[in-house]
């Protein structure tokens, strides 16, 4: 088992909170994480997709009462958000004899009906955590190409070659496509469903324009919305918000819409190598979603990342907005002789952020300006993951 960076957060959540939600995409390793800490220590586990499992809780109430001594992991608990209420009132009972955290391991694959729930029933008595696929500080033993050609989900990342990795993204994907998406109420057919997802490859960091995609697609606006919508409750597309609070200038107002896993962008694409990932006209897009990815998956708890780009081509490609109130503006090259934009510096006199980076593919570590650095990803990956100065 590799070691995930999650794993200190998550024991401390167990052990200062009586139930804790472990959100993240399918396949991205929440099960193996749970049964890990499970091991240590008594434990009930439970998958909800199982109808074995599902028929144990016939009566909620009563089966989980009798396990109040243990941890209780309920695998893809959205499939039965009609617990929440059983796990409120069982959390409460344990309250009052004495008992006040590490009661339940919650695991998600969706964020959308279970915050809702879990807001209405569970407030004060959970915590969420989020859990993305393996990211670039992480112990894979993979170099950073590895990781940005397959993405980091475990299957595909560890898989003995590209052609397996590429054949396990393929039923990935045609996993949600088939099954798993339909199952949130949105009737379009599988083969509607992948156009869309390939469209918004096509489209990997570029402003979010629905009209323009509703009649790629033939569908109306508000379809679109709403699936892209449940993307991004899945944990599949990132919505990078711009920048809002310099009032004095003319800004972009849309977001920009990136594949969060770059392999499952390569594979909609059909980019099997990196030869082939080189040579595609998506290579910089792609670089730059990977590195906003693993940079926000670095960052200390409560950063928020936003885009910076007014119509007089002013431009910042992650506004990072720390904890504390500083600004790190970064610039994403896929260049060995990286050189900011003059919108860079243009951006950086609008804002005035508190670090200036440029973040390319080489190794090594040097001043490109009095105010501004180029870094490897690892590099500033580290700087946000040690703490910010």
């Amino acid at each position: 088992m590799i070691d995930r960076f999650i794993l200190p957060s998550l024991s401390l959540a167990l052990s200062e909170a009586p139930a804790v939600c472990l959100l993240g995409p399918r396949q991205s390793g929440k099960t193996t994480i749970a049964l890990g800490l499970a091991g240590s220590r008594e434990s009930l586990y439970l998958d909800l997709e199982s109808e074995q499992d599902r028929s144990r809780l016939a009566e909620p109430e009563l089966y989980l009462e009798r396990h109040l001594d243990k941890l209780v992991v309920l695998d893809e608990i959205h499939r039965s958000p009609g617990l929440f209420p059983v796990l409120r009132g069982l959390i409460d009972r344990a309250r009052r004899s004495g008992k006040s955290d590490g009661l339940y391991l919650l695991l998600g694959s969706a964020s959308t009906d279970l915050l809702k729930q879990s807001g209405e029933s569970l407030a004060g008595r959970i915590r969420y955590l989020d859990l993305s696929p393996f990211f670039v500080l992480e112990p894979t033993g993979k170099p950073v190409d590895a990781l940005w050609l397959r993405g980091g989900f475990p299957e595909s990342l560890l898989a003995e070659s590209d052609s397996r990795s590429m054949r396990w993204r393929s039923d990935f994907i045609r996993t949600y496509l088939e099954r798993d998406i339909p199952q949130f109420g949105l009737r379009l057919s599988a083969e509607t469903l992948r156009r869309f997802w390939t469209m918004l490859a096509h489209r990997q960091g570029a402003p979010l324009n629905t009209s323009e995609l509703a009649r790629s697609l033939g569908a109306d606006g508000r379809t679109v919305g709403r699936y892209l919508d449940l993307l991004v409750d899945l944990f599949l597309v990132r919505r990078l918000a711009p920048w809002h609070s310099n009032a004095g200038k003319r800004l972009k107002k849309s977001p920009r819409i990136y594949w969060r896993d770059s392999g499952l962008l390569h594979n909609l694409l059909s980019i099997p190598d990196m030869e082939s990932l080189l040579a595609h006209p998506v290579l910089g897009a792609s670089w730059e979603g990977f590195v906003i990815e693993n940079l926000l998956n670095a960052a200390p708890n409560g950063t928020a990342g936003y885009y910076y780009r007014t119509t007089g081509g002013a431009e910042i490609d992650l506004l990072l907005a720390l904890p504390g109130g500083k600004t790190w503006a970064v610039e994403i090259k896929r260049s060995l002789t990286p050189r900011p934009e003059r919108g860079f510096y243009q951006a950086c006199v609008d804002l005035n952020p508190d670090r200036r980076w440029v973040v390319y593919p080489g190794k090594d570590r040097y001043p490109l300006a009095p105010d501004i650095e180029a870094v490897s990803l690892n590099h500033l990956a580290i700087e946000l993951r040690n703490g910010v100065s």
